[in-house]
């Protein structure tokens, strides 16, 4: 392990020399089909045709319409100007160096910042910047040129700072831009931080009012008729989709939608999502977000397989946190790191005869679920660790009382 921390620079330079060969080399690996949506979608703003925009040159079997609020349309607009390839390479580089910032600042939340900043811990977050960019979600994001990494990083960004108008600023921000980070509001709220609880939802509002004041009709399309259209974000039954709404689906044979089926899976996570909370240290600030992030992510009716970068800081907690010495924490952190370097989605995608079908063999139907299971998992392990954890501080407690006094 030391002679790898060692070489990670080394190792660092050549995955992501690796990534740009796939990149450039490979028939699809420049596709860059989200990052289309974005550019050439924001572009529809000049038309007034923001909502009615497809991007189908790669996708003939799903057009791709721009799904995003309409402050996202404001915030890529620019990007238009420029040559695609140039801002491609440029949106890759920078999802690499904000992957890398990503871990370093998770390292940063369980080590502490001074021992984070040190250079073996830094060649620590190159080494895992290495890996990182193979997983499935994070190699997907860069597939398809998404956001996903830069707003994980704002989120990331957002709880470290002290500030409650930075803090809950960012966050307002970022879910102006894609409706999933506004769940980091719930990190505020589990650690009182009221103040910014509230103000991440003021900023929020503020991007709503920004849209309407320059884009008027076409932001009122959004959050009139488009906002929590499932459907249009794309199918929910594909094995992509690895929302709690999905696994069910597949297993169920058809679309459970948003009904009893559904609400009680949510209840049960809700609760679940509490207990492994409530399980942590009182100072564990990755551990809670953590907690939250995997639960806006089983909850949201489609979370694509690109959406849970949060994989990386969630192997940061638990193979550098206080328990990694546990048998239980190295066999939930094994499970995550296999099932998304072999990448169990994309394997079962060749699988599925469309996108749209939900109906599959149960054998497929189960593994597709493989990042609910993850989850879980972890929330399992969390509360089972909270009660070890406990029955050790009594233990000890007991041991120093019994002590004879000098």
């Amino acid at each position: 392990m030391n002679r790898l921390v060692r070489c990670a620079p080394i190792l660092l330079v050549l995955s992501v020399v690796a990534r740009f060969a796939w990149a450039f080399l490979t028939p699809n690996g420049m596709n860059l089909v989200d990052l289309h949506v974005y550019v050439d979608g924001s572009a529809e703003l000049l038309r007034d045709d923001l909502y009615d925009f497809t991007y189908s040159e790669e996708t003939p079997d799903f057009p791709l319409p721009f799904t995003y609020p309409p402050f996202a349309a404001l915030v890529f607009f620019p990007l238009h100007y420029l040559p695609f390839t140039l801002v491609g390479v440029c949106w890759q580089l920078a999802t690499m160096a904000a992957m890398f910032l990503l871990i370093k600042l998770s390292l940063g939340l369980v080590l502490g910042d001074e021992t984070a900043q040190s250079p073996r811990w830094t060649r620590v977050a190159m080494l895992w910047t290495a890996i990182a960019l193979w997983t499935e979600p994070v190699r997907t994001t860069l597939d398809y040129g998404q956001v996903n990494v830069f707003l994980a990083l704002g989120a990331l960004v957002a709880i470290r700072s002290s500030r409650w108008w930075v803090a809950g600023g960012l966050v307002g921000i970022i879910a102006g831009i894609k409706l999933t980070p506004a769940i980091t509001g719930l990190y505020f709220v589990a650690t009182r931080r009221w103040k910014a609880a509230i103000f991440s939802a003021v900023a929020f509002g503020a991007t709503v009012g920004l849209s309407y004041l320059i884009l008027g009709q076409q932001a009122g399309t959004y959050f009139t008729t488009l906002l929590g259209d499932a459907d249009r974000i794309g199918p929910v039954g594909s094995v992509w989709n690895q929302s709690l709404r999905g696994a069910m689906s597949r297993v169920a044979g058809h679309d459970v939608g948003s009904g009893p089926v559904w609400i009680v899976g949510v209840a049960i996570c809700a609760v679940l999502a509490f207990f492994a909370w409530r399980a942590l240290r009182a100072d564990d600030r990755l551990g809670t977000l953590v907690v939250v992030q995997l639960f806006g992510l089983l909850v949201s009716p489609i979370s694509w397989s690109h959406h849970w970068v949060w994989v990386m800081p969630l192997l940061v907690w638990l193979l550098h946190g206080q328990d990694r010495q546990r048998l239980g924490t190295k066999l939930v952190a094994a499970y995550w790191l296999a099932t998304t370097l072999v990448g169990v989605p994309w394997i079962l995608s060749f699988f599925q005869d469309s996108i749209w079908l939900v109906s599959r063999p149960g054998v497929l139907a189960w593994l597709g679920a493989v990042d609910v299971v993850g989850a879980l998992l972890v929330y399992g392990w969390t509360i089972y660790l909270g009660r070890i954890n406990r029955r050790e501080e009594v233990r000890l407690s007991r041991e120093r009382d019994a002590r004879p006094s000098s």
